[in-house]
């Protein structure tokens, strides 16, 4: 069916897969190299050590030379998509320190995203300081090595994806924030977006950001080349500082060290918080992350609340009105600069052109009677923006963005009644080898399939096969075959990267790796009280927990904070400057001891008697309480049915 087996586990390239590859060489211009000047110039010094960082344990959790088989010009193999090859290779340059202006320096290829380095007169002020501390650390210290080593006074964060605020105690100290000696800027809802996002979604986001981003995959022209974002996510230690001062409305203009800035919010696009801004002095706009060298997310594959494209396309068309002419540098905490007003003029006409053709040809396939299906098969770009590679669908794709600004407007139900109340997955998928005359009649057809390159259907076929009997080895293989062909297909970064982790999965079932720690202790210790307990609310198991009735009064130490929480109907509910007089039990204790007893780090027992912990009323009913909480399982299965508990 597939070629032989390379030696790690992947198989070649099929006769359709390049097919389909030889089809994109002849769509796009492959003669356009104005990505790969920009992503090189300017450039200082390469990484460090040549592009590796461990972390105090001696743990990789970054290293450049993984994609060095991406260097050179060499021609995409055919286990790659032709143009996913060449985002990825324009990446593998771009990596170093780079002089953007006068004035303002990046660091690329050091993680998933950028750090970006603005000067004043007596400090530097700091954007984004990537995913984890220990590599922000190695890009502040490559920054100083080559410019005037002074102060960070300020760190503005732009949205509140983790990339963007996981390292910034690697730059940054808390107790330079709490001295007021580093300010501390993010747009308005960024905490309750930041830790509902990593925190209490946090475990469904790292499973599927492993695929996503194929972290569970070799680095390899058969496995991960490029998130189409970046490269790679390093995969150190996550940190969290609360902002000091928060930007609330458009307009907003701060003088930060001298330096002015001018900041535009951009809610509810590529994050539910975000802001672009503008600095006079260098003529430099950022738009976050907003118009990236790739059509974006409307909806993450790995699970986020759906954006609004239609907003998206408004904050962009506002920044190219207000700054288009007078912007001298547009750059990103992704990807590469653009130079020159026309330029950067046009950029960001034509991404916001492809977003509001997303958002409102999604509406127009909806009251066309279509569901969101038929509409992400039959809407792309038209013309000249289809053939730009700055929206070709790298990390977003036209097909699951069409979808998902159809289910922004109108939700998931198509209208039709029959898919209204439909069974689960593993019934369901029982029922579907029933009818279609069992597996060995699905199997053969499947393979006939396959071997004609109707890839998408044979996995569909498959999935339930595999559904109605994760066991039948056979019809595992066979799916991880051609989902393995699908991934290599792929134009989406984040499209291989799921195709491809599930084949891995499917092959030799799930495997413990290293991924992001979204929920890291540094995160959940910085959360606001009221945002932690809106996570221990998830984890709370209603069935088991219907029949209870529960009062528990929390006082913090050496403070006049107090709580009431209530568990009852199955739910739990809290109340600030609260207490009843009848409650169940009383404990007093800071919150990281609360922390420590509500996440199992430590028993009730053994902190009420080192002291750490008062507690008054019926411990009973604290047992209780406290073993209705279910513990999530990071590694559950994705391509297989859940196991039941």
């Amino acid at each position: 069916m597939t070629d032989q087996s390379n030696g790690n586990g992947h198989k070649g390239a099929t006769t359709a897969t390049k097919e389909s590859q030889q089809r994109v060489l002849s769509d796009l211009n492959f003669a356009d190299r104005q990505s790969f000047e920009d992503a090189t110039k300017g450039l200082i010094a390469p990484l460090p050590n040549d592009g590796v960082v461990k972390n105090d344990n001696g743990s990789v959790i970054w290293s450049l030379p993984d994609f060095d088989f991406l260097a050179g010009d060499k021609p995409a193999p055919e286990t790659v998509n032709p143009s996913l090859w060449r985002q990825a290779q324009i990446m593998q340059r771009s990596t170093g320190l780079f002089k953007v202006t006068d004035g303002i320096y990046q660091v690329r290829g050091i993680d998933i995203s950028n750090i970006t380095f603005i000067e004043t007169d007596t400090g530097i002020i700091i954007m984004d300081p990537l995913m984890s501390e220990e590599v922000a650390t190695v890009a502040l210290d490559l920054y100083f090595e080559h410019r005037p080593k002074k102060p960070v006074v300020a760190v503005i964060i732009t949205h509140s994806h983790i990339d963007h605020y996981g390292g910034v105690l690697g730059v940054i100290s808390e107790a330079d924030i709490s001295a007021g000696k580093v300010k501390v800027f993010a747009p308005e809802g960024f905490t309750g977006a930041a830790l509902n996002e990593s925190v209490i979604g946090g475990n469904r986001e790292a499973r599927l950001s492993g695929y996503q981003y194929s972290m569970l995959v070799e680095r390899g022209p058969t496995g991960n080349l490029t998130s189409g974002l970046g490269l790679d996510t390093s995969k150190g230690n996550v940190t969290f500082a609360l902002p000091t001062h928060l930007i609330t409305k458009t307009g907003q203009k701060e003088v930060i060290d001298g330096l002015e800035f001018e900041f535009i919010l951009a809610p509810d696009t590529e994050a539910p918080a975000e802001l672009f801004f503008y600095i006079p002095k260098y003529k430099a706009l950022t738009v976050a992350e907003d118009a990236a060298f790739t059509i974006h997310n409307v909806y993450s594959l790995r699970g986020t609340t759906i954006r609004s494209s239609y907003n998206w396309a408004k904050y962009l068309r506002d920044a190219r009105v207000n700054y288009g002419a007078v912007a001298e540098v547009l750059y990103a905490p992704h990807h590469w600069p653009i130079w020159g007003s026309d330029r950067i003029d046009e950029h960001l006409k034509k991404h916001s052109a492809a977003y509001k053709y997303i958002n409102d040809q999604a509406v127009r396939m909806a009251n066309s009677g279509y569901d969101m299906v038929e509409a992400g098969e039959m809407v792309e770009l038209p013309g000249s923006l289809a053939q730009d590679f700055s929206l070709r669908g790298y990390y977003g794709t036209m097909n699951h963005d069409v979808k998902s600004a159809f289910v922004k407007h109108f939700g998931w139900f198509d209208g039709n009644a029959s898919t209204l109340h439909p069974l689960p997955r593993v019934p369901a998928s029982t029922r579907y080898v029933e009818y279609m005359g069992g597996a060995n009649t699905i199997m053969d057809k499947a393979k006939r399939d396959f071997a004609n390159g109707d890839y998408r259907w044979v996995a569909e076929i498959l999935n339930h096969l595999v559904y109605a009997d994760p066991t039948n080895a056979d019809a595992k293989n066979l799916l991880a075959d051609t989902l393995e062909q699908l991934g290599y297909q792929a134009e989406a970064g984040t499209w291989r990267g799921l195709y491809l982790s599930a084949t891995k999965d499917l092959r030799e079932g799930v495997k413990e790796l290293p991924v992001v720690d979204f929920a890291s202790a540094s995160t959940i210790e910085a959360m606001p009280f009221d945002l932690y307990l809106d996570g221990l609310s998830t984890r709370l198991n209603g069935p088991k927990a219907g029949g209870a009735s529960i009062g528990l009064n929390v006082v913090f130490t050496g403070t006049d904070e107090k709580w009431l929480l209530e568990l009852e109907y199955g739910v739990l509910q809290y109340y600030e400057n609260t207490h009843r007089s009848d409650a169940d039990v009383t404990l007093t204790l800071t919150p990281a001891e609360f922390r420590n007893v509500a996440e199992g780090k430590t028993t009730i027992d053994d902190a009420v008697k080192s002291g750490d912990v008062q507690l008054s009323g019926s411990q009973a009913s604290l047992d209780q309480f406290l073993s209705l909480f279910d513990t999530f399982d990071a590694w559950y299965n994705v391509v297989t049915p859940v196991e039941a508990k």
